[in-house]
């Protein structure tokens, strides 16, 4: 059956200024998952990739590392949510980033006081209407599983491909294959891996999730991470 390989990004460039270029840790990452394309024995007929940077990036390291040179096409579907929106809608003093930061040193733990703001931004998000969002969060699901069905659709028998996009459309797919809603968005994408693989094939009754959140190629390492 068609096989498609959904991959999420390697390690961005958390607290910085300019989020989304990955991390010296995710060019390790990066490297280590061309390792692991390769063990793996893949040989794509397509590859496509979200619009952002670092799925660029991660998907140059990687395909570089694989030996294989197959050129990476961009679908916008496959793009994350925008997170300083949904950070914003959530308390909109935050749009002043020196608010935010302003907060999080105060708590004297300012990972873990923005990992405990994101979950419930986020959850905020997920469970509202959709009022006061630039994208609702079934609009984000749905449009993350019409990529992943177009890149399906294009796959002959026995063809792969190596899609490269983010945590949030991996897990908005990967609840929708697994309980037919997004119901369990909320408790899958605080835990899917930089570099992570999860792996779906297309046949006759539609999509199957085969494996979820692979990432062996960083055990044994200092490498894994989830932001």
């Amino acid at each position: 059956m068609p096989t498609i390989y959904l991959i999420r990004h390697a390690q961005a460039s958390f607290g910085r200024s300019d989020y989304d270029r990955l991390s010296p840790q995710g060019e390790q990452q990066s490297a280590l998952l061309g390792e692991a394309l390769i063990a793996r024995g893949l040989k794509p007929s397509l590859v496509v990739a979200g619009e952002m940077r670092r799925h660029a990036q991660t998907a140059e390291i990687a395909l570089r590392t694989a030996g294989l040179d197959v050129p990476v096409e961009v679908d916008a579907g496959l793009n994350e949510f925008d997170h300083d929106q949904v950070i914003v809608a959530y308390k909109p003093a935050y749009k002043r980033r020196a608010v935010l930061l302003a907060d999080l040193a105060r708590s004297g733990h300012p990972a873990r006081a923005f990992q405990e703001m994101f979950g419930a931004a986020t959850e905020r998000w997920a469970l509202s209407d959709g009022g006061g969002y630039p994208e609702s969060f079934a609009a984000f699901c749905q449009r993350s599983e019409d990529a992943v069905r177009r890149t399906a659709g294009r796959l002959g028998k026995g063809e792969t491909a190596i899609v490269f996009t983010s945590g949030g459309p991996i897990a908005a797919v990967t609840s929708r294959l697994l309980a037919g809603a997004d119901d369990l968005w909320l408790k899958l994408n605080p835990v899917t891996v930089n570099t992570a693989i999860t792996k779906v094939t297309s046949g006759r009754s539609g999509l199957t999730l085969v494996s979820y959140n692979e990432h062996g190629h960083l055990d044994g390492t200092e490498l894994l991470s989830y932001r």
